[in-house]
């Protein structure tokens, strides 16, 4: 039997602690990609996007530990999230605002052309809607700051408002790139109040 890499547990870039500000530096890492707009409680396109991204990451899995004798723990869905006025995360919270991209990361070792069977091979019997647009792309986010929020989407507000008005500022930092979020609990089945989820924020020098 080969090993199983569990990524939540190798790295670094997946450990945060609630109440607490972290600096991480974010190794370049690759993810399956799929974009979208909209509230995510009601757009059509948010589902969607989930239920495609998950059919290629486990033909992926599989194929790696068959092929290539590399077995892994798919790792949690993440987000990266937008808007033109950052205010529609920490006070509007208008969610009709917001740009989105559903990402599940995937090693390294999976080239282009495991992608192109995977996606082919998960819509041979079972064609998601959004399938079309899952693409292979690498992240680059460098120096980042993350905390461990516990508890509903909708009570990141106040936490996001403290990440950047005080702590980014406070440590010579200015925000770049994209809200990323890290879903440790399944938020289709964890109660709202027990969800766990990584916040993060990357950031340059001031």
């Amino acid at each position: 039997m080969t090993d199983k890499t569990d990524f939540k547990k190798t790295l670094d870039a997946y450990q945060a602690q609630r109440d607490r500000f972290r600096v991480v530096d974010v190794p370049d890492l690759q993810y399956l990609m799929i974009d979208g707009h909209g509230d995510p409680n009601s757009s059509p396109a948010f589902s969607q996007a989930i239920t495609a991204l998950y059919p290629v990451a486990y033909k992926i899995k599989f194929a790696s530990k068959r092929e290539l004798g590399r077995d892994y723990v798919v790792p949690p869905l993440e987000g990266l999230w937008w808007a033109e006025d950052l205010t529609a995360f920490t006070v509007a919270r208008d969610k009709s605002r917001w740009d989105w991209t559903l990402m599940l990361m995937v090693p390294d070792w999976i080239d282009p052309a495991m992608f192109g069977t995977a996606v082919e091979q998960a819509g041979a019997k079972n064609p998601q809607a959004r399938l079309a647009d899952v693409r292979l792309e690498t992240l680059a986010e460098g120096r980042c700051v993350q905390t461990l929020h516990v508890g509903s989407f909708d009570a990141e507000a106040a936490v996001l408002a403290q990440l950047h008005h005080e702590f980014i500022p406070a440590h010579g930092f200015r925000m770049i790139g994209k809200h990323h979020e890290i879903y440790l609990s399944d938020f289709r089945r964890v109660a709202p109040e027990k969800q766990r989820t990584i916040l993060r924020q990357p950031v340059t020098t001031a």
